[in-house]
């Protein structure tokens, strides 16, 4: 019973870190019906601007205290994100609007391409360390209950509560400001929402920044377990099935879709693993992204799609 409890912990811990990079796709598709494929770019720029930060903001100010420097980098590399969101509105997606789907997919490609080749262009193509603190240390907990306890790690957790603490804001954002609620009306109806004066390039100017705020997030995150490198930006092809399950216009399926793909992962992996040769865990998401297009291609939680002739 500990061991399954240690998996389903761990699965649990590695699928909020899955929903924070599926939210990025599932904000930008609900505003602007985008399924972005720079996201899994905008995490490696993000993390890039964070670690670079973070070595260049001591040299310049003499600053020594670890957190002090961290919140400035995390400051200057959310305002890297905002100008990256600004222009990408303003060069591609206006000149965009109404157009076909595929379109916006290519466009989605080229920034992918563009943002990796300016990232190695102003920050370097070396492995980089974001040092945010977090303990690397495992812990045992609940000794008393279980025998020899179930095996935690604390760097884990760290990740899943700040993913988890993200989600409840954007969640409480979307719901109770009124800018949440605009999104959501042009998520609904782009046309609907232009003629009650819901100013459409200002909408989809915020929701590219709340994205890159996510890809900030997870950046710094992912980059910290694993060092930032270029392929940190293959980290979004592991939330496409998350989003796929979930719904690409749900925040909460983006959410569930995470949990049950990271606790499926784990559990696959410890429990079948063994009578399939291994590698499950690579592998089982997008069987898993593969059955649910068969038999519910909108996911959990997305909206039917009805066509009426």
């Amino acid at each position: 019973m500990a061991f399954f409890l240690e998996t389903l912990l761990g699965g649990l811990m590695a699928g909020m870190l899955y929903s924070l990079v599926a939210l990025g796709f599932v904000l930008i598709f609900k505003a602007s019906g985008v399924f972005n494929f720079a996201q899994g770019a905008m995490v490696l720029f993000a993390a890039l601007a964070m670690a670079r930060f973070a070595e260049w903001v001591p040299a310049a100010t003499g600053l020594n205290n670890a957190l002090l420097v961290n919140l400035i980098a995390f400051a200057l590399a959310g305002g890297v994100m905002f100008i990256v969101a600004w222009v990408i509105e303003r060069l591609v997606l206006r000149h965009l609007v109404n157009q076909e789907a595929t379109t916006l997919l290519m466009a989605t490609l080229g920034i992918t391409y563009f943002l990796e080749g300016l990232g190695q262009s102003l920050f370097g193509s070396d492995i980089y360390k974001i040092d945010i603190g977090m303990p690397k240390e495992p812990v045992m907990a609940f000794e008393s209950v279980f025998e020899g306890g179930i095996l935690i790690n604390q760097e884990d957790l760290i990740a899943a509560l700040i993913a988890a603490v993200l989600v409840a804001l954007l969640s409480l954002f979307f719901q109770k400001t009124s800018t949440g609620r605009a999104l959501r009306a042009v998520a609904d109806d782009h046309q609907a929402a232009q003629s009650i004066g819901i100013p459409l390039n200002r909408i989809w100017v915020i929701v590219w920044c709340v994205a890159g705020v996510v890809a900030l997030v997870a950046g710094m995150i992912w980059g910290s377990k694993l060092g930032v490198q270029f392929s940190l930006a293959t980290v979004a092809l592991r939330a496409l099935p998350v989003v796929i399950l979930g719904g690409l216009t749900s925040v909460p399926g983006a959410i569930i879709g995470g949990l049950i793909i990271g606790v499926g992962e784990k559990l696959s992996e410890v429990f079948l693993g063994p009578y399939v040769g291994g590698g499950i865990e690579i592998w089982f998401a997008y069987v898993l992204a593969l059955l649910f297009l068969l038999v519910r291609p909108q996911g959990l939680f997305g909206e039917k799609i009805i066509d009426r002739v």
